[in-house]
């Protein structure tokens, strides 16, 4: 049971920032739960094959959005039977601490969820889940070009959501 015990060891370790990285992908804590369970899943069944794999983190990251983009595509994902979702805090942030504050996560937060989906896609995997242009553009199945595209514009519209001042203090 050495693979089960590795497995679990992996998984245990990276939980938190799959879980993370889902939720900013989706914007929703259950639906996360839902794409990290997926992911794991996965994962598990092909856990010989990512062990070995030469970035398993990038390995594992691209299960994670092929199962956001297969969730996405379910009709039933678009059914809503509130009219909002309630707001759950589900999320901290890799640098996350008090003088950060909440209101800066939310802001951050509320940017993400404002930009199209490619552009929040990109920007997840670039700078939270610290991938490389190449990673990503192995990820997604595209080239370096559209990720650097994609990340321009995402980072241009997170200024424009924020204004100047926001992400004057985000970068520091």
């Amino acid at each position: 049971m050495q693979r089960d015990r590795e497995y679990v060891e992996y998984v245990s370790a990276r939980l938190p920032a799959l879980h993370r990285a889902a939720y900013l992908l989706c914007g929703d804590g259950h639906r996360a739960d839902d794409i990290v369970a997926a992911t794991t899943m996965v994962l598990y069944r092909h856990w010989r094959r990512a062990k070995d794999a030469d970035n398993i983190d990038a390995y594992v990251h691209r299960i994670l959005v092929r199962k956001f983009l297969e969730e996405r595509r379910l009709h039933w994902a678009r059914v809503r039977l509130m009219p909002q979702l309630p707001v759950v805090e589900l999320v901290s942030w890799p640098d996350s601490s008090p003088e950060r504050g909440v209101e800066q996560r939310d802001l951050l937060r509320d940017a993400l969820a404002q930009l199209s989906r490619p552009q929040r896609t990109v920007l997840v995997l670039r700078f939270v889940c610290d991938m490389s242009v190449d990673e990503v553009a192995a990820v997604l199945r595209c080239s370096s070009g559209n990720v650097k595209s994609h990340t321009s514009r995402g980072l241009a519209a997170m200024r424009r959501v924020l204004g100047t001042e926001q992400t004057a203090s985000a970068d520091s």
